[in-house]
């Protein structure tokens, strides 16, 4: 099946923008033995666990066979014991794997939706099962602490380059014990942690999709993690995660660690939404100016330094993370408030996507190249969910947020999904069909063939809720 975008915004400047995005990303494709993919970028030669699988289904909007390639090459990689790979580099145009971090997980989502918009392919789905059960066990074999919870043993396993609150930690791991002699680890891990609720409950959907009697068990072994978690690393008088150290004393850094969770589900709804009002939105902590830095503002760790630094600035892939973060627990005016963030800054920055922006000015830190794949990804989805289309595993979303014409087209094999906006109201089409109207400050989803399922409020501006008495059905009859 192929893929193609198309969209004129009423905005030039954003269009240009937009434009430009595209061609970074064009240009972070590399041929890694027999097939094409996406790296990181920026300076960034590899692909990576913790962002290319989740930047590869993003592009996948454009090109399928390149998002697809973002996932295998991880499955190809895995080791007989179930390790997969932190990252794989090119070396003599052979594909070269690297066993000495975890290097963060945004995998298991964006695999499975893999499996959607490729058709339905079942042998992929077997080895997408099999692998995320190895991968599962192994950490449980490997990484468990005495408390039922996983350790990190380095920087890197969860991705935060020079982050204050990792210490005297070594910043990769080759060995498959646990480091001795450190004081900050092996760290009790609410990421790692989270990597195996991710797993399982992706397996949960994998057992649905097969129906082998095995989506019952991995739902419960999910949800058994999900209680761990906030039983060992919730904080219900601070309403965030808090890691804990090797003597199990818990870290008092207020990190975004805590939307990363949400990323992978990994929090019951009421912690979700404490953290979100309490600190995501708090403008002394993570909604400063340009917001999300990786550390609260206003922590004794935080620090603005401009150069690759999880101890403050906030990053582009903070921004490509948030969007599912939010979407999990439909905070969606939430993400058109970023989004408009992020619009503004990269607007700012004249043509260069940075790894991290200053989060009091919204200036772009040195990037080598300007050509950060994760920050010109999340401009492209943003775009895509505010004023555009995603499809995502049986639904798609029309973004309808208005205050400026938009035409935007998803093309997914022989199937055609349009939205039409004056800027004040919208229709979309199906197939070239005209199927709803609206009025904007909406997202319609529907299911492939756009029959309607819900409507959902995304203007931070508008009404709590979307108004199903106001969508016109354009489609009668057709």
């Amino acid at each position: 099946m192929e893929t193609e975008v198309t969209y004129r915004l009423g905005n030039g400047a954003l269009q240009r923008l937009c434009g430009l995005a595209e061609a970074r990303c064009c240009g972070n494709l590399r041929r890694f033995g027999a097939d094409t993919v996406l790296v990181e970028g920026g300076g960034y030669e590899k692909v990576w666990l913790e962002t290319q699988p989740m930047g590869g289904e993003m592009y996948a909007k454009r090109n399928l066979a390149v998002g697809l390639a973002n996932q295998r090459i991880f499955m190809a990689h895995q080791r007989a014991d179930g390790r997969l790979p932190g990252s794989v580099k090119l070396e003599g145009g052979v594909p070269v794997p690297e066993y000495n971090k975890l290097q963060g997980f945004c995998f298991p989502a964006p695999a499975l939706n893999l499996y959607y918009l490729c058709g339905g392919d079942k042998a992929y789905l077997l080895r997408l099962r099999d692998c995320l059960a190895a991968f599962d066990a192994y950490l449980w074999r490997t990484r468990a602490c005495r408390d039922g919870v996983l350790c990190s043993w380095c920087v890197c396993d969860t991705g935060e380059d020079h982050a204050l609150r990792y210490g005297d930690a070594p910043f990769w791991w080759e060995g498959e014990t646990p480091p001795e002699g450190y004081r900050s680890v092996p760290m009790r891990s609410m990421d790692v942690t989270a990597y195996s609720f991710a797993a399982r409950s992706a397996l949960a959907d994998i057992g649905v999709l097969l129906a082998d009697g095995s989506a019952a068990g991995w739902r419960r072994g999910a949800q058994a993690v999900r209680e761990r978690i906030g039983a060992y690393f919730w904080n219900g008088e601070r309403g965030a995660c808090f890691d804990r150290g090797p003597d199990a004393t818990p870290q008092t850094t207020l990190c975004h660690n805590t939307l990363r969770l949400m990323y992978w589900g990994a929090l019951t709804p009421g912690q979700a939404r404490r953290f979100v009002r309490e600190h995501l939105l708090n403008p002394d902590e993570f909604y400063t100016p340009m917001p999300l830095p990786s550390v609260a503002a206003n922590d004794p760790l935080f620090r603005n330094v401009p150069a690759n630094d999880w101890s403050g600035q906030p990053e582009g892939l903070t921004y490509q993370r948030a969007i599912r973060a939010l979407e999990n627990y439909g905070f969606l005016k939430e993400i058109t408030l970023l989004g408009r963030k992020l619009f503004a800054a990269l607007l700012g920055a004249g043509g260069v996507f940075p790894q991290q922006f200053d989060p009091f000015t919204g200036a772009a830190s040195p990037t080598e190249n300007g050509d950060y794949g994760p920050t010109a990804l999340a401009l492209l989805e943003y775009v895509s969910r505010l004023y555009g289309v995603h499809i995502e595993r049986r639904e798609v979303y029309f973004g309808l947020l208005g205050g400026m014409p938009v035409t935007y087209e998803q093309r997914w094999g022989r199937r055609r999904y349009r939205l039409e906006s004056d800027g004040a109201h919208a229709r979309i089409f199906v197939n070239g069909a005209p199927r709803w109207g609206s009025p904007c400050g909406v997202r319609l989803v529907t299911d492939w063939d756009g029959a309607l399922l819900r409507a959902e409020a995304i203007d931070p501006d508008g009404p709590e809720t979307a108004g199903p008495g106001s969508i016109t059905d354009l489609g009668g009859g057709l």
